[in-house]
């Protein structure tokens, strides 16, 4: 099944004493680039972040944010620096003495110099922080492939219209152009009947001349390569894999055949159907640079 690459996911719980919430969107792109914005601290992710999602997704630039907040303290040390913590006390008593103040020394009065004290985080597992990131980002990325897949099928829908027109039209052009060389034939004899006059009409030089046009005009082959293309886009568009690439190739060989078409058939009605199947094949092309 087709599957676009414009889609949005979101998914936030509570895992291994974290909330966590992680956000995602990705947007047409030729390969697969990942953006992704962390928590300071949690920069160890990205590397396993880009692989996860590389694996999941073939195409499209993807923008991934995600917020962790630790629940708990036990994570949390504050340490005392105590030198520091001894020369102020020791300072505050001098000044006592000195100065004759009443001594009303006490923890809260230490405790106003904070450069004393240093808080460190415990360093986390990353294992473990990896494996709760990756539950919420699964979550996420099951919205965001839904939104993707639901997507991919209005766009093969399009497609497969925009192909049936082509189609349709490849038919008339397949109809037309037999009648283009009869009526050259006949356009050809008037003009022979008046430049011979009164003599004989040389019938064999008729039928090498009309020959020469209709092999000269023949588009039978054209029109037989554009059909084994759209058997393929077919197939393509039901196959169970990426398939924007192969599409994208696909369309610039249906384009070359339907130019070649164009610049054969001396026409204008033919010139005139060619004109809307460029068109349509132009409606196709936009359609597929967003399939994955």
């Amino acid at each position: 099944m087709v599957n676009s690459m414009t889609g949005y996911g979101r998914a936030e719980a509570t895992v291994g004493g974290h909330s966590i919430t992680v956000e995602m969107k990705s947007v047409n792109h030729r390969y697969f680039e990942l953006s992704s914005r962390l928590p300071r601290g949690y920069g160890f992710l990205d590397d396993r972040l880009r692989g996860y999602m590389q694996g999941k997704l073939s195409r499209g630039k993807v923008d991934l944010y995600i917020s962790i907040e630790t629940l708990e303290d036990s994570g949390v040390q504050v340490q005392v620096n105590h030198p520091l913590a001894s020369g102020y006390v020791a300072a505050l008593q001098e000044l006592g003495r000195l100065y004759q103040l009443r001594d009303d020394l006490s923890i809260s009065t230490v405790a106003r110099y904070s450069d004393i004290f240093s808080v460190h985080r415990v360093p986390e597992d990353e294992d473990a922080i990896w494996e709760s990131v990756r539950q919420v980002t699964d979550a996420a990325l099951e919205g965001l492939l839904a939104m993707r897949q639901r997507e991919g099928a209005r766009l093969c829908e399009d497609v497969e219209g925009r192909a049936r027109t082509i189609l349709d039209l490849v038919q008339q052009i397949e109809q037309r152009s037999p009648q283009t060389v009869e009526e050259y034939k006949i356009k050809l004899q008037q003009r022979l009947r008046e430049m011979t006059a009164d003599l004989q009409l040389d019938e064999q030089r008729l039928i090498t001349e009309a020959a020469i046009f209709a092999d000269k005009v023949a588009v039978d082959e054209e029109t037989v390569r554009l059909r084994s293309h759209f058997k393929q886009m077919e197939w393509m568009l039901q196959a169970n894999e990426p398939v924007g690439r192969k599409l994208d190739f696909l369309v610039q060989e249906m384009n070359r055949e339907i130019n070649t078409i164009g610049s054969k058939a001396q026409d204008a009605q033919i010139a005139h159907i060619v004109v809307e199947v460029k068109a349509e094949l132009e409606k196709i092309r936009e359609q597929i640079q967003n399939i994955e």
